[in-house]
């Protein structure tokens, strides 16, 4: 039987989890009290302000001892050392999940900390924004957006049910898989993109008229690099807990530039041809799946 929701903890109001809160308010009202814990004074009176959280608190005790759900949306190197402080002073029979963008690295971390009934349901959402802190936050950040959840083997149903139930009240798309293979997924469709997008900002240092450059550059340099102005401690903190799967999906991708190199240095027009060929191909192929997905009707529990 799946637990009834009715106080949820965010820990960490940030454009994560301040959207959440937004979110669970904008669907269930009155029915939940969210608490938000945040140590940022600022912080917790702007998620007062905007309707994020009913209460605000720094004292992590206070804002999850009676809380039947804790979310904690802090950056990633940060959440099993909280969560192991906070451990002690859950109550019996709470839910706990994360917004983390690596999960086997936390599952190995918190698993062991727990005490015994307590429930863990690894997550994350596939949403965000180049802006951070709560001032980017908004309520519909996670509609239509996939929202990952990493069950583990020994993990309580009932408690991943009801953290589906909460995160379908988002509009959010659930769906499950291992951790590994969420791992090995996000280093290849988010975390070496975002590199990728920060190494070609940072190639504009190489070049001799940089102010002309920067001038001229349009909107297809713009778009292609707007997700390198994303938090950099967070995205630093993603590569130290996913380093085997990014650092191998970075080795594949540099192979393939060099490829295109030597293609251009030997005027090989057949090689390039067939390069940008086959990405238009591949690219087109993956929207018309992204389409196929996103035409499977939502649910309506969040509503």
């Amino acid at each position: 039987m799946k637990p009834a929701i009715k106080r949820i903890a965010i820990i960490g109001m940030g454009l994560i989890g301040g959207s959440l809160g937004l979110a669970i308010k904008a669907s269930q009202g009155e029915k939940v009290e969210v608490t938000g814990i945040d140590t940022n004074e600022l912080s917790m009176l702007k998620a007062k302000q905007c309707g994020a959280a009913d209460r605000i608190t720094a004292d992590y005790k206070t804002g999850i001892m009676s809380a039947d759900m804790i979310f904690v949306c802090t950056p990633v190197l940060q959440i099993a050392t909280l969560i192991k402080e906070i451990a002690p002073h859950l109550k019996q029979g709470a839910i706990l999940t994360d917004t983390g963008s690596t999960k086997t690295y936390l599952i190995q971390e918190i698993a062991a900390a727990l005490p015994r009934g307590v429930h863990y349901v690894p997550g994350h959402p596939m949403a965000g924004r180049e802006k951070s802190g709560i001032e980017a936050a908004v309520g519909t950040l996670f509609y239509d957006k996939w929202y990952i959840l990493t069950p583990t083997r020994d993990g309580d149903a009932a408690a991943v049910e009801a953290v589906r139930q909460v995160i379908n009240w988002t509009g959010a798309r659930v769906t499950e898989m291992n951790a590994a293979e969420h791992d090995w997924c996000t280093a290849l469709i988010s975390h070496v993109p975002h590199i990728g997008a920060a190494a070609l900002v940072n190639l504009l240092t190489y070049l001799q008229d940089q102010e002309n450059s920067i001038k001229l550059a349009g909107g297809g340099f713009r778009d292609t690099t707007r997700i390198a102005s994303s938090n950099a401690d967070m995205w630093a903190d993603i590569c130290m807990t996913n380093a085997g799967p990014i650092a191998d999906s970075l080795d594949k991708f540099s192979q393939i530039v060099s490829q295109v190199a030597a293609a251009v240095r030997q005027g090989d027009r057949d090689s390039i041809h067939k390069f940008f060929s086959n990405a238009k191909q591949r690219r087109d192929e993956l929207l018309l799946l992204e389409q196929a997905a996103n035409e499977q009707p939502l649910t309506n529990e969040h509503l």
